[in-house]
């Protein structure tokens, strides 16, 4: 009788590989998460962790895209200092006024994903025009600031307006640049090779 098991896959190499892609990238956000400033506007800092949602979408698609922001936000509901300002824990996505914003995040990289990709499938995303790329993070960012209005607006306990002005309105400048550095790094060969 043999015992080879050379040949036994228990996980096929292209699922393995966009695990290790989804997990490079909550690890992209959480790093991410570190860079953050005071917004003078809101009780908020002004961090990166956006970006990594950009990313996460427009370089993994929708599935693993929205797969790389539940391992970014079960990371950090474990106790890995991966949100902003280096926090963990569980009370960070459940009594913070920046919970509703954590919670966005894997609806925002889907959505990010299916836009820039035009569906399910994964494509180049460098070949999408840049409408179509600006277009995904847009829609992305009012999802975010959706969940981010409603939870500054619970936890903190004021108007969707005033929540609206501080959660959302307040970080318009910081999402443009954000926006902005996704689409350097997405084109980044195209114009290395221009």
């Amino acid at each position: 009788m043999s015992t080879d098991t050379a040949s036994v896959e228990l996980v096929g190499e292209e699922t393995a590989e966009n695990v290790a892609r989804a997990a490079l990238l909550a690890a992209l956000t959480g790093a991410f998460a570190y860079v953050s400033f005071p917004n003078p506007f809101s009780p908020a800092p002004v961090s990166l962790q956006v970006l990594g949602v950009f990313l996460a979408g427009i370089l993994l698609g929708p599935i693993w895209g929205g797969v790389s922001m539940v391992l970014y936000l079960a990371a950090g509901a474990v106790g890995a200092p991966v949100f902003a300002g280096g926090s963990a824990g569980l009370a960070v996505l459940w009594v913070q006024p920046t919970s509703g914003y954590l919670w966005s995040y894997p609806l925002a990289a889907f959505a990010i994903g299916a836009i820039a990709h035009g569906g399910l499938r994964l494509r180049n995303p460098a070949e999408r025009g840049l409408g179509r790329l600006v277009g995904a993070m847009v829609v992305g960012t009012v999802i975010i600031y959706a969940f981010g209005v409603v939870g500054f607006a619970l936890v903190l306990d004021m108007t969707l307006e005033k929540a609206f002005l501080t959660a959302a309105v307040a970080f318009i400048p910081a999402e443009a640049f954000k926006m902005a550095a996704a689409v350097g790094v997405v084109r980044s060969d195209q114009i290395a090779a221009e």
